[in-house]
């Protein structure tokens, strides 16, 4: 599954030049994502531009048909946990990174709750199922950025 346009980066200087090298890498990892650890297919993804949308590939908006597809890819990446972390930090930090990158379809209350919990899994914390699902459940009710921040920042993973 090839974008089918040009790779290509800012370098902070007002031009974008392209990178032959990380485009053509980044090709063949979206190509094989199956073969892949899921971060590094999820870099390659920004490194390719949309030929339908024309914005990063995967990131679109829910009516690019090729975003969709090559979000779909994603999930087929490899996904192993870092060492010292709990048994599903890293499949939650993927997930919450996926959620944040493409928003569409989903409620700004989850939007915001997987925003949130980004650091906490990044410091390789994982919430109990009680306690994201009471999070879940306030976030549901309407709880403010305040509240939820302070379940995910004071309660995940630390009981």
């Amino acid at each position: 599954m090839t974008s089918g346009a040009p790779c290509e980066r800012d370098h902070g200087q007002g031009t974008a030049e392209p990178l032959e090298q990380e485009c053509l890498i980044a090709e063949m990892v979206v190509d094989e994502p199956d073969k892949h650890p899921w971060r590094v297919v999820d870099a390659a993804y920004d490194r390719l531009t949309c030929a339908e949308c024309g914005g990063r590939l995967s990131r679109g908006p829910a009516s690019c048909a090729a975003c969709n597809l090559a979000n779909g890819f994603r999930y087929s990446a490899i996904e192993v946990d870092r060492p010292g972390v709990p048994s599903g930090n890293e499949h939650a930090l993927r997930v919450n990174v996926a959620v944040t990158r493409r928003p569409y379809g989903i409620s700004e209350a989850e939007v915001l709750l997987r925003r949130l919990s980004l650091p906490v899994l990044l410091d390789g914390l994982l919430p109990t199922k009680a306690q994201a699902q009471a999070t879940k459940a306030k976030a549901n009710e309407g709880a403010t950025e305040a509240e939820l921040a302070a379940l995910v920042y004071g309660e995940w993973g630390r009981a």
